[in-house]
């Protein structure tokens, strides 16, 4: 049985095609620049649909949880890039409802420790 998102795939033009044709060419969206560990959420509040691919349905549906967006691209069998592409779209229609991850700052203790692990490694 095969994967009902694998629609994608031709066998002539190859796997890159469908994607590319998905997105209008486009490697950004008019939204927010995505990272792979945003998490994105259906808003329930928001009005029905109003794009025809299928895949931005399964991107919502995908959405009734709170996803990454490398979680959903993993899940859509589509690449990152795409993936991306497609929740700008649906974050700039207020289908979805993103958070940026927070950034980690290395401390002075964080450089510590990895310099006494790489000091323990060479020892080894």
């Amino acid at each position: 049985m095969t994967h009902p998102l694998e629609s994608w795939f031709d066998e002539e033009a190859g796997p890159l095609v469908r994607p590319y044709a998905l997105t209008n060419g486009r490697t950004t969206s008019s939204g927010p620049e995505l990272d792979m560990l945003t998490s994105v959420v259906a808003d329930d509040s928001a009005d029905a649909l109003h794009r025809a691919e299928p895949e931005y349905a399964n991107i919502l549906r995908l959405c009734r949880v709170s996803q990454t967006v490398a979680e959903l691209s993993a899940q859509l069998r589509l690449p990152l890039a795409v993936t991306k592409v497609l929740v700008g779209d649906l974050i700039g229609d207020r289908q979805l409802i993103f958070r940026v991850p927070v950034p980690t700052e290395t401390g002075p203790d964080d450089l510590e420790i990895l310099r006494a692990v790489l000091d323990g490694i060479h020892k080894l």
